[in-house]
């Protein structure tokens, strides 16, 4: 075989003449054109000998002979006399590319954070500062929880900002909430406990995440208060995943009484509620309100991200866990993948002591209160019989619309034909007509572009 020859060539080759004898001459020809046209045979290759081939194929040379001078004729191979066969250089043609649809003129996406705002340059300062002063033993495998100077600033923080009770040994650094819900949800599992009460309307976080993980999970209603906890109980649900500082996507607020029965719930069941602080940090009319891990450390699973304060590329989260679990949650992390990447670890790290994750956390807070103040005015404006419901929270607000407006779908078809993408409330399971709508990531001038759009297709 020519040393030119890739080893997928060979395979088929030697694949056709161990074909039935009938065959053979044809499966060969098949095969020695698929390499040539795919480039496993490289053009300007010279082809052994008809003798030489047919010997180390095991075949008659007649058969070699006549692949030959077939794939001559059409052009796939020249012969030289006194000089070989010889692959030709035949010119591949492109295939189509796939067609892309057109993307919107503006999308109002929920839940996604102006990318334009990660620090880029302070954060490459970092990463030199980091890379400098990092002593070589910091490269080896470390502890699965996280590196420990990170878990040590992100505890100052939540104490801080988010009012958590924790300790630097009880957080686990995950690979941003997914992999934090997954460690929990297959914790679970181990234990017998395998259906999870999900908010409804909510973002069905688990639909991707329980079924590998082994468990199930159930739709208890969410009203103006928080989660129904009696019909938390009456489902037999053994944990509660639940987003108490600002609900996704109603926007509301889970009222005292209803966290403290959801508490009790937990107490009196053994169940454990797991708290998605997904953008605790984005209130905009007041200060935001303490983590409900803050009132009950051992009942809650507490999880959040860098994921709208930074980005969610970063694929950086965090777990505290109740006392009880940590164990196995970090030994269930440690099978995981033995640890994140420790440099990004260490410029986060970093990047939180220097008092930097604080001014990120405010140019955020500012730049996202203008924009939702941009959108209600716009709504105001454009179209006054909407509603925008619930906080001033958050990187979405919610807009209801009346009856007579139609149908959700129809209203959705209606601004994708002027190009505006708006998210319905019913996709995640409310009632409408109403819709949810992205703005962190939109200018001034794009809002009022996509909601005057809108609202003359809405109103014509």
């Amino acid at each position: 075989m020519e040393s030119s020859w890739t080893t997928a060539a060979w395979e088929l080759l030697v694949t056709a003449a161990r074909s039935p004898r009938r065959a053979r001459g044809r499966m060969l020809e098949d095969a020695l054109r698929q390499a040539v046209r795919s480039g496993h045979i490289a053009a300007g290759t010279r082809l052994p000998s008809s003798r030489e081939l047919a010997a180390d194929l095991g075949v008659s040379r007649g058969v070699v002979t006549e692949v030959y001078g077939r794939l001559v004729a059409e052009g796939h191979l020249v012969g030289r006399q006194g000089a070989g066969t010889w692959v030709v250089d035949l010119p591949r043609q492109a295939p189509p590319p796939a067609p892309i649809a057109a993307a919107p003129l503006v999308d109002f996406k929920p839940g996604s954070p102006d990318l334009s705002l990660f620090p880029r340059a302070a954060w490459a300062n970092l990463c030199r500062k980091v890379l400098t002063e990092m002593p070589h033993a910091v490269l080896d495998y470390g502890d699965s929880r996280g590196f420990l100077p990170l878990r040590t600033e992100l505890a100052a923080l939540l104490s801080r900002r988010r009012g958590v009770v924790v300790d630097p040994e009880r957080i686990i650094i995950c690979g941003g909430f997914a992999q934090a819900l997954s460690l929990v949800a297959r914790f679970l599992r181990t234990q017998g406990k395998t259906l999870i009460g999900e908010e409804l309307p909510g973002d069905s976080k688990g639909c991707s995440i329980f079924g590998p993980a082994g468990v199930s999970s159930v739709s208890i209603a969410v009203d103006e208060n928080g989660m129904d906890v009696d019909a938390l109980a009456a489902s037999g649900c053994h944990a509660a995943l639940v987003t108490p500082t600002h609900q996704f996507p109603t926007g509301i607020v889970y009222q005292p009484p209803r966290r403290k029965q959801l508490l009790e719930w937990a107490r009196d069941t053994g169940g454990l509620i797991i708290e998605d602080d997904y953008d605790g940090e984005f209130r905009y009319d007041r200060a935001p309100l303490a983590a409900l891990q803050s009132t009950a450390p051992d009942l809650v699973a507490y999880a959040g991200s860098v994921s709208k304060s930074l980005a969610p590329g970063m694929r950086l989260g965090w777990l505290l866990p109740p006392a009880r679990l940590l164990e196995p949650l970090a030994a269930l992390k440690h099978g995981d993948d033995r640890g994140r990447p420790v440099l990004d670890q260490a410029v986060l790290a970093a990047f939180l002591r220097s008092g930097r994750y604080d001014r990120q956390l405010r140019l955020c807070q500012r730049t996202y209160r203008e924009r939702r103040d941009t959108l209600v005015r716009a709504l105001a404006d454009q179209l006054p019989e909407a509603r925008v419901t619930g906080v001033a929270a958050g990187l979405h607000a919610v807009v209801t619309l009346p009856a007579s407006f139609g149908a959700e779908d129809e209203l959705v078809r209606a601004a994708a034909d002027v190009g505006v993408n708006v998210v319905p409330f019913g996709r995640y399971g409310g009632t409408g007509p109403g819709f949810v709508l992205g703005f962190s990531h939109l200018s001034a001038t794009t809002i009022d572009k996509g909601i005057s759009l809108v609202a003359a297709a809405w109103l014509t």
